[in-house]
């Protein structure tokens, strides 16, 4: 298998993980401060991350790879996590949708800005292509309008797809798990104090489902997950690899039909062949 095809399959293993994170957090908030829920992820995976880190005797990031890595920080340890949960006490999962179709878009602009990649015209009409169809789906499903969430949403999106593509272009240097280990070591300390500062006043009334949700996206969304993404990024391009993220939302709807017995439409099956159609196409013309 050459190296661009390792980097689409890795990236499709963190697709797959990162498609239980916004459920995930849905389920967390409900019991949790959206604050505390931010900064207890971001502690939990960076003592991990400091733990993988000092056992495999990773080398300290150079200087200048100082400002890159908070970059990453704020943008996938802080922003998305933190924006996206007080987005969903204004908007539901399924809205959420709407704007995950953009993240592909936003994380192939910044491939081009931050990473220096070129794709073909073609790419940027699969990729727009593969968006709207996303967005369409979303919209079908009969949403309601919340202009905070609307808002909180898209700012998720931009600091996310910065995060990806400005942690990818420094995968290539460090390697993709070091990547995010180090953000998020970076940003321990100021996690670790808004954890403390935030600690809910009372544990009795945190339910069991608030409790893995609050794991998953602290294992898998915000550290295990990164592993795949950022080594597919760095190895089969920041704009094409990212497409792979048109298919998220209908792995997590495909994980509500099997998990919980959710009713799998024609429409849903129609769209997802035509996101697949998409991802390909961008993948033949993305360098």
């Amino acid at each position: 298998m050459d190296k661009t095809s390792q980097g689409w399959l890795s990236g499709f293993l963190g697709v797959l993980i990162f498609s239980g994170s916004l459920p995930a957090t849905r389920v967390a908030v409900a019991d949790f401060d959206p604050l505390f829920l931010t900064a207890a992820r971001a502690s939990i995976a960076g003592l991990l991350g400091v733990a993988l880190l000092a056992a495999l005797r990773q080398k300290r990031p150079q200087r200048e790879d100082l400002v890159p890595l908070l970059i990453v920080s704020l943008g996938v340890v802080v922003g998305f996590p933190l924006l996206t949960a007080l987005a969903l006490r204004h908007v539901t999962t399924a809205h959420s949708i709407v704007f995950v179709g953009l993240l592909p878009l936003a994380t192939a602009i910044f491939g081009v800005v931050r990473g220096g990649e070129r794709p073909q015209p073609l790419f940027w009409l699969f990729s727009g292509l593969g968006s709207a169809l996303v967005a369409g789906f979303a919209l079908a499903q009969g949403l309601q309008a919340s202009p905070v969430g609307d808002l909180l949403m898209l700012a998720a999106i931009i600091a996310c797809g910065l995060g990806y593509a400005e942690g990818a272009k420094l995968s290539r240097r460090l390697g993709g798990w070091q990547v995010i280990c180090w953000a998020l070591v970076l940003s321990l300390p100021v996690m670790v104090g808004l954890t403390l500062a935030s600690l809910p006043a009372s544990w009795g009334g945190i339910g069991g489902p608030a409790w893995l949700g609050l794991a998953y996206v602290s294992l898998f969304s915000m550290l295990i997950g990164f592993v795949f993404w950022y080594r597919g990024l760095a190895l089969g391009g920041i704009a094409g690899v990212g497409q792979l993220q048109l298919l998220q939302p209908f792995f997590g709807l495909g994980l509500a039909a099997l998990l919980l017995r959710e009713p799998v439409s024609g429409l849903m099956l129609a769209v997802t062949l035509g996101v697949v159609l998409c991802v390909a196409g961008s993948r033949r013309f993305a360098k």
